[in-house]
């Protein structure tokens, strides 16, 4: 299987241009038709411009936006992965064990503590470069969602379809995602292994500290970040396109509070450190620095090493779409008006 990627993603953001491109083109449109039905009877305006077309006016219109969407891809650099190559590093391996109960979709932590977390996990991936990262979600139990590896594009790619809805079991179980954790590291890596755990730290099973023990013993570093307010917030939830608040069995309005003191026995307990989240800061450079600094360990990982640039057929049929822009004018040719292949009107 290639790996699909663009190698200047940034590009894409100009594609936010085209609802704007198309909202002026339909305001133009409709001020010229209005000006057109102002002018008097539209027989004889007709008859005044009759080289006159909103038909071809709009197909080059369509044309130039199809070309100015294909040109952006071109600028991103569309790539395939065509090469794939064993690599050496010395590095950690890093595995990320992220809440995904419905209480992590609060708002204390904007614009809630899941997506929140997603972006800083997005950030410190940006930031490896000869470590190995892992992910796991959990909630009532937990699951793997990106073995360890350091194809970090793909970690990326992954990371983005994460939300509540990925997990069948609700809840919050610290002990699941610890002994998850633990198997998930590489069996021939004795020591450089690190397991962050992002959670509000409500932890609604058995106590998660003799598994974080047990961890300790293994060689294993977990660092916790509690990402939430302790004073306690409403989880906010959308039905029919309608904003509430989750229920209990009661029918009371669930309140989730951010529990510190079990992340920082978790921490404790395996030689780790335990940070508060903020809006501005979620600790996850904190932890970064703890992780540098522990001792480096010959890794081995698959990457893609060579990409075949896609770019070519992009351009190419843009040049094209700019081609027929140039050949169909705007108005009716004189000579050629006379035959109607089909009636487009004014």
């Amino acid at each position: 299987m290639q790996l699909f990627k663009f190698h200047n993603p940034e590009y894409l953001y100009l594609l936010i241009l085209i609802p704007v491109l198309i909202l002026i083109m339909a305001v133009n449109n409709r001020i010229s038709r209005k000006k057109i039905r102002a002018a008097g009877e539209q027989h004889l305006i007709k008859s005044l411009i009759p080289e006159f077309s909103f038909f071809r006016r709009n197909l080059k219109f369509f044309f130039q936006l199809l070309a100015f969407i294909l040109m952006i891809i071109v600028l991103a650099r569309p790539q395939f992965g065509s090469k794939l190559e064993e690599v050496k590093r010395e590095g950690v391996e890093v595995i990320i064990a992220l809440d995904v109960s419905n209480s992590m979709l609060a708002e204390d932590i904007q614009p809630n503590r899941l997506e929140r977390a997603k972006q800083a996990i997005s950030s410190l991936v940006e930031r490896l470069q000869d470590d190995k990262i892992g992910l796991i979600v959990f909630a009532g139990d937990a699951y793997t969602q990106i073995p360890v590896t350091t194809d970090y594009v793909s970690a990326k790619m992954f990371l983005s379809s994460i939300s509540p809805g990925i997990v069948p079991k609700q809840g919050t179980s610290l002990s699941s995602a610890i002994n998850l954790g633990m198997s998930s590291f590489s069996p021939a890596v004795d020591e450089s292994k690190a397991l962050i755990i992002i959670t509000d730290g409500e932890n609604h099973e058995d106590d998660p500290v003799p598994m974080a023990e047990q961890a300790a013993e293994k060689d294993i570093v977990i660092h916790t970040i509690g990402i939430g307010s302790s004073s306690g917030v409403p989880v906010p939830v959308i039905n029919n396109g309608k904003r509430n608040y989750l229920k209990d069995n009661e029918g009371n309005t669930v309140i989730t509070k951010l529990d510190q003191d079990i992340l920082k026995k978790i921490a404790f307990a395996s030689g780790g450190k335990y940070v508060k989240a903020s809006n501005t800061n979620i600790g996850l450079n904190t932890i970064f620095n703890e992780i540098s600094s522990m001792k480096k360990q010959e890794l081995e990982g698959t990457v893609y090493t060579e990409y075949d640039e896609q770019f070519q057929i992009f351009a190419a049929m843009a040049l094209f779409l700019l081609l027929l822009d140039v050949i169909i004018m705007e108005r009716r040719n004189r000579k050629l008006r006379k035959i109607r292949l089909y009636d487009i009107g004014v």
